[in-house]
Parts: structure tokens; C-alpha cells; sequence
């Protein structure tokens, strides 16, 4: 398995990670911004290869408003991270993240972060296995306003 950095001919296979990650998001729109996000100095988007495939990736950003549970700012955020189900088990996350949490400390941060979905009992699990701990459960409600 290799780390690398993400270049914009590698966007397709990224792409196709990110719709296995969010289906339900529009994956023409994903398409469309992913240059821009590879282009921005306070983001990170990481690979895993193994040969020729793409089986995992990572995206990191850095945050400056208020992220949940942490107390300095920025914060270095994980965005997303997605690993293959062939992929899963050997590691691929662990090494995203050891790469994420450098990226960060390059930075300048001393905190990194991330969220799971209430339900979403295996991202808890790869989370705590991987040196996060939980820090507070939110449930967001919105108004629209006639």
C-alpha cells in the first residue's frame, strides 16, 4: 500500500470514492469541485494505491470557526475518509490518518477532528481505533422561515 498525495489526474478515481462515500450527493457537483479543492492551500486530499487501484482516500481541512469538542483553532478536520470493503482491515485508515495527522502538525495544529453520524457505529469504532476519542453527540434541527 502507498500514501500520495492526490494530483488532478487522479480526480476520477478520488471522485468515485467520494460517491461510494455519499451516494446520496450529486456526483456530477462532486466532479465539478473537486479541482478547486485540490487547488486550496487548507485542504488535503490523500490516496491509498495498491498497484494500480485506488482503494481508500482521505480529505482533511483546516477550520478556523468553532469545531465541537476541541478548544484551540485552527483545527485540522478529516472531512471524509472512505476505504473499499476489499480494502478494509489491513491498515489503509491508519495510514490515511497518520498521513492527515503529519499533514496537520505541518500546519501548525495541535488538534485533529472529525465526525460520524449518530448511527454510524463502524466510523465510531474505526474512530476510537484509531486514537480519537468522542467528545459530545448533536442532533441539529432547522426552521425554514415563510
Amino acid at each position: 500500500m502507498h500514501i500520495e498525495k492526490c494530483g488532478p489526474d487522479q480526480i476520477p478515481q478520488w471522485v468515485a470514492l467520494r460517491c461510494a462515500l455519499w451516494p446520496g450527493e450529486d456526483h456530477g457537483a462532486m466532479a465539478r469541485e473537486a479541482p478547486g479543492m485540490l487547488a486550496q492551500r487548507d485542504q488535503l486530499v490523500l490516496l491509498a494505491r495498491e498497484g494500480d487501484a485506488v482503494t481508500a482516500f482521505a480529505e482533511a481541512a483546516l477550520r478556523r470557526d468553532y469545531v465541537n469538542g476541541c478548544e484551540t483553532s485552527p483545527v485540522a478536520f478529516v472531512e471524509g475518509i472512505y476505504v473499499t470493503p476489499d480494502a478494509r482491515g489491513r491498515g489503509v485508515a491508519r495510514a490515511l490518518i497518520a498521513g492527515v495527522t503529519q499533514w496537520a502538525k505541518d500546519q501548525g495544529v495541535t488538534e485533529l477532528a472529525s465526525d460520524a453520524l449518530l448511527d454510524n457505529e463502524a466510523s465510531h469504532a474505526m474512530h476510537k481505533a484509531l486514537g480519537f476519542c468522542e467528545t459530545e453527540r448533536v442532533v441539529y434541527f432547522r426552521k425554514g422561515l415563510d
